[in-house]
């Protein structure tokens, strides 16, 4: 989840809150790509999960990572919360979960030799203190209470508050692991258009990434176990947002969806001040319980905006959140797909023709079926097997019309990161059916196994 945000003033009118989203717009050769991943760590000795502090823990990796590679530190209060670094930073999920948050980059090529640098440097450090970590979409057999709390104040009033809105949202916090990519739009009709086709095909993404069949130490039914915990965490922030796709829909419209997204926090002076449940629209009146007579920063509407979770987000960019995180080779897939999709106009016209005459029902019966079917899903007439084949192409055609080569010009274009899922097309299967493949098989039903076949 994301630091605290700075900069800018208090929020005079209503007015700034589009503007603030409208000021991400950016001519196509100023757009980037930034790739964010999460993992789990863990003691190879025990296979349980890293705490916050001792010679193996989360605070040791940061402090590795500091010390010997020169990131800068984070601090919440005394404790080590985060680090940056050249436009990327480190940060920490509630339970421990290890977040890169790539720079801005040009192309897929920088951001998995981003990707690939950061996880060797934490695989150094890991390896020298007894350390492994593991790309999964949900923990596989540690429970809720094994679970170690990080020392951030958002944290602490997110749990009790998850509880009260949903049945799901503390698995969500402490027990899962996503990757997502951070993309660019030109104009307001264009991130209209790049939001829609991405919330119609974020159970695509799902599908192919499905990587978390296991929980509380058994199969739990789905491919996608994470997908499912985020259908009954908070429908007041999560959901694929049927007014996306209404007449009208533009900068205005995601704001006034986003002022009904019940607060959870203000931030002030290094500290997270209790607002759960508030109205940002009482906040813009100066009448916020927690902070009477006190009116927003555009800081605490760029906060507030963090704290909403559908399946695709608009912020001053657009994110793409349906895909379990995983293997080391298929965090620089996920990039690759959403690029070709939506970095090539000629790509962008053509998903928008697969997706554009599906209604709000179809879209919602996708996202069931991806989590509990994967690849496999089939409902309201689509195959899914049969989207991803066309959408690869889809995605293939816009990254050859990029043209964006790598190696020193070795390698033409950026395709061959979409090589994963070609692989995941011929075989009809995700990495959930791996792991369950081999858990029926070669494993004899010992999870244990997992660690040792799957870590980075």
């Amino acid at each position: 989840m994301s630091i605290p945000q700075s900069g800018g003033g208090p929020i005079e009118n209503r007015n700034q809150l589009a503007e603030y989203l409208e000021s991400g717009c950016k001519p196509v050769e100023d757009w980037r790509i930034g790739t964010e991943h999460e993992k789990f760590g863990y003691i190879k000795d025990t296979l349980k999960p890293l705490p916050y502090e001792g010679p193996a823990s989360i605070k040791a990796m940061l402090e590795g990572l500091r010390d010997r590679f020169g990131w800068q530190p984070v601090l919440e209060g005394d404790n080590l919360i985060g680090l940056t670094q050249g436009g990327a930073n480190v940060s920490l999920e509630p339970g421990g979960q290890l977040e890169l948050s790539g720079a801005p980059l040009e192309t897929i090529h920088q951001t998995c030799d981003e990707v690939n640098e950061h996880l060797r440097e934490v695989k150094t450090l890991a390896d020298e203190m007894g350390a492994g970590f593991i790309g999964l979409g949900a923990a596989p057999i540690w429970s809720h209470a094994e679970m170690p709390m990080m020392p951030k104040g958002r944290y602490r009033l997110m749990t009790g508050y998850m509880d009260k809105v949903g049945t799901h949202g503390t698995q969500m916090m402490y027990r899962t692991c996503t990757v997502q990519v951070n993309l660019d739009f030109a104009s307001e009709a264009d991130m209209v258009k790049k939001l829609r086709v991405s919330l119609a095909l974020q159970p695509l993404a799902t599908a192919l990434f499905a990587n978390s069949p296991f929980f509380d130490g058994k199969p739990n039914g789905h491919k996608s176990w994470r997908s499912r915990i985020w259908r009954s965490l908070d429908d007041a922030r999560t959901g694929t947002l049927p007014f996306a796709f209404e007449d009208g829909m533009g900068f205005e419209r995601y704001v006034d969806y986003a002022l009904d997204v019940p607060m959870y926090f203000v931030y002030r002076d290094g500290k997270y001040i209790d607002a759960l449940g508030m109205s940002f629209r009482d906040f813009l009146d100066g009448r916020l319980p927690a902070l009477p007579g006190e009116v927003p920063t555009l800081s605490d509407w760029a906060d507030h905006l963090t704290t909403i979770f559908p399946e695709a987000r608009l912020k001053k960019y657009l994110e793409m959140r349906g895909a379990d995180g995983g293997q080391w080779r298929r965090l620089c897939a996920l990039p690759a797909l959403w690029v070709g999709l939506l970095y090539d106009q000629s790509s962008l016209d053509a998903a928008w023709d697969l997706v554009k005459d599906w209604d709000a029902e179809t879209r919602e019966a996708l996202r069931v079926a991806a989590s509990v079917d994967g690849l496999q899903a089939k409902t309201h007439g689509v195959d899914m097997l049969t989207l991803a084949r066309q959408a690869i192409d889809i995605a293939e055609a816009g990254l050859k019309a990029r043209g964006r080569p790598g190696s020193g010009g070795l390698v033409p274009d950026e395709t061959h990161f979409l090589n994963a899922l070609k692989d995941s097309i011929e075989t009809g299967h995700a990495p959930a059916d791996e792991l369950l493949e081999r858990y029926n098989g070669p494993w004899n039903g010992d999870l244990t196994r997992i660690y040792k076949d799957f870590s980075y």
